[in-house]
């Protein structure tokens, strides 16, 4: 299935939640799925922390719903997020792992997950986040969704995508400067919070 399907089907069920990231194409494909999410949705550049960001999001907002959109890369790079979430069991926070069994943004050599033995999903319940998931079909995609969305555990859905890019989409017109702030001031806005106060130099 494609990731550009994926995000579509998952963009059409949220409304107020905040969403981290990964870099790489996903940022363009995201962007463009769920243009409604724009202020609402952080890019996080670091292989192995999209996760972990999220999971602090959704400790410090325990009554908000988060979203991380991991991928198979980037979740091998730090596959102790999945011990802390086994034992923290947050209560607010879904997890779609985009499994394309490839680093796409540096020319696609293989992933652990290529090899067909390694399983995130399985890696994931042995860490103690017993809903825990892998997707073959949007159908199937779309149903962990919206079990995931409305789950008061910690939810994690591996989705198995293309290792192809939506092509002739708008690209992402701002720098991860911009972005941080657009970010921080929706979540000042909406939580009624104060993040990052006036700055002394403008």
């Amino acid at each position: 299935m494609k990731r550009y399907d994926c995000m579509k089907a998952l963009a059409a069920r949220l409304k107020d939640e905040l969403v981290i990231l990964s870099l790489g194409a996903s940022v363009d494909e995201w962007y463009n799925a769920a243009p409604h999410m724009r202020e609402a949705s952080l890019f996080q550049q670091q292989l192995g922390c999209v996760t972990p960001e999220a999971f602090g999001l959704a400790a410090g907002l325990p009554n908000r719903r988060i979203v991380s959109l991991d991928t198979d890369g980037g979740m091998m790079f730090n596959l102790g997020i999945l011990a802390t979430l086994g034992n923290e069991q947050p209560k607010n926070l879904f997890v779609v792992v985009w499994d394309n069994e490839c680093y796409q943004s540096i020319g696609g050599p293989p992933t652990h997950t290529a090899s067909g033995r390694v399983d995130i999903a399985a890696i994931a319940r042995g860490a103690g986040v017993d809903n825990a998931f892998t997707a073959h079909t949007l159908e199937e995609f779309d149903a962990h969704c919206a079990a995931g969305l409305a789950a008061d555990v910690p939810y994690i859905v591996v989705a198995k995508v293309a290792g192809t890019v939506e092509p002739d989409i708008r690209r992402k017109h701002s720098d991860g400067r911009e972005d941080k702030y657009i970010f921080v001031r929706h979540v000042e806005e909406t939580e009624g919070v104060v993040i990052m106060g006036p700055s002394e130099h403008n």
